[in-house]
């Protein structure tokens, strides 16, 4: 058969010398719009959220290696996941110092260990302020409140005096429940015997005759000038109130002094 002819395709008219060529036609593509791109944000983060939730817990760990032998996990592609960990309570290292409780027993055993000391200075203390007290204040009855028997005389005025030798303060006063000054100690003292004796040592001075030291007798007052006075004990000692801070002394002659004798 024969095979009809075919037709060779158009050419386009050439234009005309001095004409203007038809412009071609291009294809056009169609701009993508606002809507079309935010759905394309969407769907590449969904997928990433998917890939994360799939990894397992250790992956947020700072990048530090997997011990699997610490604690193991199983992931699935749900986001579900298993999270296994050893007990290591027991191999947990304590730090302790070398410090140990007291017991019950040690506790109480201190208790009264310090109870103990604490009673045995109350009583040394209780002791010693009876001892001061007796000392510095006598009770009633424990000093002669009359002379010894028998006649007066010299003799007698000192035994009396001797029982306050270190027993009675020096102090202001005149009597043995409280203190004796020097002249307080002789008013006392004579005074027990009936004898008065005014306060001061000027006064109780000018109540006597001096006498000279070889005719001093036991009894007799002994003034010093610089303002003390005594009892003269016969034997070249004395029995006075010194000074603040001691008591009622027995103790040899001392410096200057004269002798008077109370008639």
């Amino acid at each position: 058969m024969k095979r009809a002819p075919v037709a060779p395709p158009a050419r386009a008219a050439e234009p005309a010398q001095g004409g203007t060529r038809a412009p071609r036609s291009r294809p056009r593509f169609k701009r993508p719009t606002k809507k079309g791109a935010v759905s394309t944000v969407v769907m590449t983060f969904a997928a990433a959220l998917v890939v994360t939730m799939s990894l397992p817990a250790y992956a947020f760990g700072g990048g530090g290696s997997f011990d699997s032998t610490v604690a193991s996990a199983e992931a699935d592609l749900s986001g579900s996941q298993t999270l296994v960990v050893p007990d290591a309570s027991a191999a947990l290292a304590v730090s302790r110092d070398n410090y140990t409780a007291p017991t019950s027993a040690e506790l109480a055993a201190a208790r009264e260990a310090a109870a103990a000391a604490v009673a045995a200075t109350e009583a040394a203390a209780a002791a010693a302020s009876a001892a001061e007290s007796s000392r510095s204040s006598a009770p009633g009855g424990t000093f002669a409140v009359n002379p010894p028997s028998g006649p007066y005389s010299g003799q007698a005025i000192v035994e009396f005096a001797k029982q306050f030798v270190g027993v009675v303060p020096y102090g202001s006063g005149a009597s043995p429940d409280t203190s004796f000054g020097c002249d307080g100690l002789t008013q006392y003292v004579f005074g027990a015997f009936g004898i008065y004796l005014p306060r001061t040592v000027s006064n109780q001075a000018a109540l006597g005759i001096p006498i000279a030291p070889e005719d001093a007798q036991a009894g007799d007052l002994i003034v010093w000038p610089i303002g003390h006075i005594g009892i003269y004990d016969g034997a070249g000692g004395t029995i006075d109130s010194p000074d603040w801070g001691r008591y009622v002394e027995h103790r040899p002659l001392w410096g200057s002094y004269y002798f008077v004798r109370i008639v």
